[in-house]
């Protein structure tokens, strides 16, 4: 008696994953072309993850989805201005461990709350860190630059600016090998990489991404809880016994606080799709990056689960900027 509502009612069950993709939105959304804000300059990992999702987006949406370089302040300039925009899904941004994770921690007067000021879409990716040097540097290990840093306190160690998970973990490195090291910020990670690259920075802390296929670099050790696929002869921090460096850099899409349910529901489903094609996981794995799928109200908890984590790396290194 049961079985025929049950074979009627199948094909909408079966439809549903999907129906989220054909609704209609808002507005006709997206209405024109959508700004994807980086809050970093041009050539990092953010900026890299945002082009290839945006690409995607602009061809299943059938608007240009435009990445816009808005740098500064640890991501938090490009991040503010996105929370203050209108709430109608043609502005997103790049949210990032730095300006949504770890800066809400780190500034003194943050200008926008990272949980509260957005609706966040999706995480898209996470990767790992690495801490590097000149591939000419005598330094060869993680023993080595310990060693090196413990002999001449003050040994320069690069980011890609204040307040950013690598600054974080140059804190958390210093706290669990005993050593004391210079935070060099820099505005991206791109002048970073040149400085290192030319010899002008001893050592730098950056994403697997940006440094990993980089003959100019010799990788000491990565942040991952494994080794990495790609990458089997860079040991892990945890593995040479530091496990308080098992951390990711992650990267997710977020829209202002405000924007409507069904936007945000089928962004989420189209980035989602994007992670899954095989050319973009294909990109991402071959560059030491995770593909990362969440629904939005599970990535909202991501954020606000890491907003909690890093407050205590911060509050325990004493990182306080203006």
């Amino acid at each position: 008696m049961r079985r025929r509502p049950l074979l009627t009612l199948l094909p909408t069950l079966l439809a549903a994953p999907h129906l989220a993709r054909a609704q209609a939105l808002p507005g006709g959304y997206p209405s024109r072309p959508v700004r994807v804000v980086v809050p970093f300059p041009p050539g990092g990992t953010t900026d890299f993850i945002a082009r290839l999702v945006a690409a995607r987006l602009t061809t299943v949406l059938g608007q240009t989805f435009v990445v816009e370089n808005r740098a500064g302040a640890g991501g938090t300039l490009g991040s503010d201005q996105v929370a203050k925009s209108a709430p109608d899904g043609q502005t997103l941004i790049v949210s990032n461990i730095a300006s949504f994770g770890v800066g809400p921690s780190v500034y003194r007067a943050m200008p926008y709350d990272s949980v509260r000021d957005f609706a966040h879409v999706a995480l898209m990716a996470e990767i790992p860190s690495v801490l590097a040097v000149n591939v000419s540097s005598p330094i060869r290990s993680l023993a080595d630059f310990i060693a090196a840093a413990k002999a001449r306190p003050g040994l320069n160690v690069g980011s890609p600016g204040n307040g950013t998970s690598s600054h974080a973990k140059q804190a958390i490195l210093q706290r669990v090998a005993g050593i004391e090291t210079t935070h060099v910020p820099y505005r991206g990670s791109g002048p970073m990489m040149n400085d290192v690259a030319g010899g002008a920075l001893e050592s730098m802390i950056t994403t697997l991404v940006e440094a990993g296929r980089n003959e100019r670099f010799r990788l000491l050790a990565v942040t991952a809880e494994t080794r990495v696929q790609g990458w089997p002869d860079l040991p892990t921090f945890k593995e040479l016994g530091y496990p308080d460096l098992v951390a990711s850099t992650w990267f997710g899409l977020s829209a202002p606080a405000g924007t409507p349910e069904p936007i945000v529901t089928r962004l989420n489903a189209e980035v989602l799709a994007a992670l899954a094609t095989p050319e973009i996981t294909a990109r991402l794995i071959e560059t030491g990056a995770t593909p990362r799928r969440m629904t939005a109200p599970e990535y909202s908890a991501f954020v606000a689960a890491e907003v909690r984590r890093w407050a205590q790396v911060v509050q325990a290194a004493g990182i306080r900027l203006d």
